[in-house]
């Protein structure tokens, strides 16, 4: 077929079948998904593409749903994704409210509709069967939310590292296109002490009380002013009641940047602060909870191009510019491996990582055209 014509069968799909994705987004989006259980979600995302004749579909050591589309004869690999978890720990079914075209509620459009739309793309790849020369995985991944710190992409890079060209995920807002990752380390703080009672025991140590002299010194600090770099107590919890001088609290601590280097300073400048506590008598423990990498050498020609080809498809099927932005998302883990990556958004909306969150469901028909013209046009240079 040539160009014309998988372009009009793209725009027929995404109209024809507008209902079905509009079906499919809001049985997702009911479905629990916290990072570490999208179990359900999984099962869903499996039977349904096999319900739409996708073949070989399976999960792999991560929970990861792959469904790989003329892979097995191809040595090169191009990898589309979206993760199914949400940053709610919810395990009961979700809240979800419809007003007039918006669908509101926890995740609907970081990640669930997102996610649809990609499953809408697999589905036009089974039923039209176009053959391209490079091998596609379309993978619904896990852990890519907060702590899950991208368990499913990792594994993904590691099942296939040398086989992939390039790494496409869907994620957030249209217009959104994040080209360069922020790196990040996330840590657990605690501090613990005798403790005791508060009016028979005033005067011993209060974990709580050096806790918040550390919040104190770490936000003294200078980050360095080569590249953004940030840092962020983002909880604290301890104590047992009014009445006791606590003897545990511990905070969660972040430090971002999109600059390796910076990363490593900020590092040296907790270690620093943390053992100048302890040589003062400070019982202080602290457990690296997640790593997000900058980064690492990829190849900035091929990196360029595929930026180029993706603005244009932004620009062409959207009517806007793409706005091209640094974020944490799947795309570190291949960009840290030297893999050609970025993120691009599908879906109109606002209000992520709030029980607001909400999308404009008319928007969905050009979100999966999107998809499916970022899959065309980057097998096919000459797409647009």
């Amino acid at each position: 077929m040539s160009r014309l014509d998988w372009d009009l069968s793209i725009r027929e799909y995404a109209e024809l079948h507008a209902a079905e994705a509009e079906r499919l987004l809001k049985e997702l989006a009911v479905i629990p998904a916290p990072s570490g259980k999208e179990n359900r979600r999984a099962d869903y995302c499996r039977q349904w593409l096999e319900s739409h004749g996708a073949e070989g579909v399976y999960l792999d050591d991560a929970g990861n749903v792959i469904y790989p589309y003329e892979a097995s004869h191809r040595n090169r690999l191009a990898v589309y994704m979206a993760h199914m978890d949400v940053v709610f720990p919810d395990e009961d079914k979700l809240i979800i409210r419809q007003q007039g075209n918006f669908l509101r509620g926890p995740g609907v459009g970081d990640n669930t509709a997102n996610l649809a739309n990609l499953l809408m793309a697999a589905a036009w790849f089974t039923k039209e069967k176009p053959s391209l020369q490079t091998g596609i995985l379309f993978v619904a991944d896990t852990g890519e939310e907060g702590l899950g710190n991208l368990r499913g992409c990792r594994q993904l890079i590691h099942d296939f590292q040398n086989r992939i060209r390039h790494v496409v995920s869907f994620d957030l807002y249209q217009g959104q296109c994040f080209t360069r990752c922020v790196g990040s380390l996330r840590y657990r703080i605690t501090v613990k002490t005798d403790g005791g009672h508060s009016f028979s025991a005033f005067g011993n140590p209060s974990a709580v009380g050096q806790i918040a002299e550390l919040v104190c010194e770490l936000y003294r600090q200078k980050v360095p002013d080569r590249a953004q770099t940030t840092y962020n107590v983002g909880m604290i919890e301890g104590g047992t009641s009014v009445n006791t001088i606590a003897q545990e609290a511990h905070m969660m601590y972040e430090i971002r940047s999109v600059d390796a280097s910076c990363m490593e300073e900020m590092r040296k400048n907790l270690q620093q602060i943390i053992h100048a506590f302890q040589a003062k008598g400070y019982r202080i423990e602290t457990e690296l909870l997640g790593e997000r990498p900058c980064e690492g050498n990829v190849n900035q020609e091929i990196q360029n191009q595929l930026v180029r080809c993706i603005s244009d498809v932004i620009r062409e099927t959207t009517g806007h510019e793409a706005s091209c932005e640094a974020a944490s998302t799947d795309a570190n883990i291949p960009l840290a491996e030297g893999i050609p990556a970025l993120t691009l958004g599908t879906i109109i909306g606002g209000g992520a990582h709030t029980r607001e969150e909400w999308i404009d469901m008319d928007s969905q028909r050009t979100g999966i055209k999107l998809v499916l013209r970022t899959i065309l046009g980057l097998a096919d240079p000459d797409f647009f």
